[in-house]
């Protein structure tokens, strides 16, 4: 009999089942697709040679991760690349601010009103971002806070919804970039802990970085499974799972799933059934003839760009996709551009790009027009450089990952108490009704992300229940 079966090899089920595996315990992990890799994925979706991320690209959590920190990925071909500015912000007047890895240098693009106010904000934190996500994302009862104090502080700076956070500044400039920031995991600006959810982006800019994985997400993934097979784990591949009964005899079962995947696969019944989800996203692929063409010099050197004129604009997509149940005008567009950093994503002088947009649950339109609508904005003659483009919409996205119900690409609204509180309020979120099944998807703390931390977490509670039997 193993041990642990796990079920999903995204980036939190392969993470729970290398910390398994490193203890001393017998693993197989189980993944429905041909691929390891969840939302860590590298394929060639537009033109041979064209190497794009189905979903994401960037990865400020995955290089601050205690959880990645804490393994020899590099060992198993995992290289960060590092683009000259973590992120870029341009506006419609040619300009743009800027999230640097220098404070100094971020500051200095929101102009001298509120230079001050960001690093006031951001100081207090920053030579004390190891401990402090390791504390913020750990939680909870998975450790022991290791600076209490740092802790609770930032607790009562990104508690309130950043709408409050805003009121610190004094310019649009500021304001519109932290609500890019936010938007980030499709929240309203103005919901329960948003201050956080942007202030984590920014601290991670500032201390470790927003790199790309050299060839592709998948070097993330893959590495994981490099490593957990040397431990001598067993990976299973092409293996659909749709009822226990299906996975061989084990002490423990984790799922990285969705909470409805899992209610059903176990007969948890209605147990998840007040899970919420939240919006869903519309994904374009690109396949370029060069660069960007943006307006910004700033945007040009970024790896990372976000799109939105103003934080008015970005609130009103943001209302648009959650609440109003429709595809905004103008959406809010999160971009990523591998190879501005990455030559090994695209033939010599093209290029790879991506762009998404919030659209409402399970929304099956296409918001292609209204996002190249979008760029041509802050990069005229942008639809130019298309060689070919691939789109995916909630359907798609779905139908693609089990876990993105309604293109829900965070598997769980990030909204009110769930924010934190997720699958259910339960001081013990990877528990189940079975005290054999657990789950460690990023349904569950510290909530989405490429960081491993769900899975992370979950291994803890996994094998302090295997010692006990």
């Amino acid at each position: 009999m193993l041990d642990a079966v796990v079920v999903g090899a995204g980036p939190n089920g392969l993470t729970a089942a290398v910390e398994l595996a490193r203890r001393g315990f017998s693993v197989a992990l189980f993944e429905a697709k041909g691929t390891v890799g969840g939302g860590a994925r590298t394929e060639e979706l537009t033109l041979p040679g064209f190497r794009h991320d189905p979903c994401s690209a960037a990865h400020p959590l995955a290089v601050s991760s205690p959880a990645f920190r804490g393994l020899p990925l590099e060992r198993y071909g995992l290289e960060w690349l590092h683009p000259e500015l973590p992120m870029a912000h341009p506006f419609t007047d040619g300009t743009a601010a800027v999230l640097s890895r220098s404070v100094g240098e971020t500051a200095a693009s929101f102009g001298p009103r509120d230079a001050g106010a960001y690093r006031r904000l951001v100081t207090p934190f920053l030579h004390r971002w190891d401990t402090l996500v390791r504390d913020f994302m750990s939680l909870p009862l998975t450790a022991l806070p290791r600076d209490p104090v740092t802790l609770a502080r930032f607790g009562l700076v990104g508690l309130p919804p950043s709408t409050w956070l805003a009121r610190r500044f004094r310019g649009e400039r500021a304001r519109t970039l932290f609500a890019g920031l936010v938007a980030h995991v499709m929240a309203p600006l103005s919901g329960f802990a948003t201050s956080a959810i942007g202030l984590v982006f920014a601290l991670a800019a500032h201390t470790r970085g927003w790199p790309v994985a050299r060839g592709g997400s998948q070097a993330i993934s893959d590495a994981l499974a490099g490593y957990l097979r040397e431990l001598g784990g067993a990976v299973h591949t092409d293996y659909d799972v749709k009822r226990l009964d299906d996975l061989p005899p084990a002490r423990a079962y984790v799922f990285d799933t969705s909470p409805t995947a899992l209610a059903r696969i176990a007969g948890f019944g209605d147990h998840y059934a007040r899970y919420r989800y939240g919006p869903g996203v519309f994904k374009i692929d690109y396949a370029l003839d060069g660069p960007v063409p943006w307006t910004a010099p700033e945007a040009r050197r970024a790896g990372t760009v976000q799109i939105g004129a103003d934080s008015a604009e970005i609130g009103a997509a943001l209302r648009a996709a959650s609440r109003e149940k429709r595809a905004p005008d103008a959406p809010f567009l999160i971009t990523v551009q591998p190879s501005v950093v990455d030559p090994t994503r695209a033939p010599d002088g093209k290029h790879v790009f991506w762009a998404y947009g919030h659209v409402p649950h399970g929304w099956d339109g296409d918001l292609t027009d209204a996002i190249e609508r979008q760029l041509e904005r802050f990069a005229p003659g942008f639809r130019d450089r298309v060689l070919a483009r691939a789109t995916a919409g909630p359907p798609e996205l779905a139908a693609r990952n089990a876990n993105y119900i309604g293109g829900d690409i965070a598997t769980g609204a990030v909204s009110g108490l769930q924010t934190l509180l997720r699958p259910k309020l339960s001081l013990f979120p990877y528990h189940t009704p079975h005290p054999a099944v657990f789950i460690c998807s990023q349904a569950t703390p510290p909530g989405p992300g490429v960081h491993g931390m769900p899975g992370h977490n979950a291994a803890k509670a996994v094998w302090r229940r295997l010692r006990q039997t």
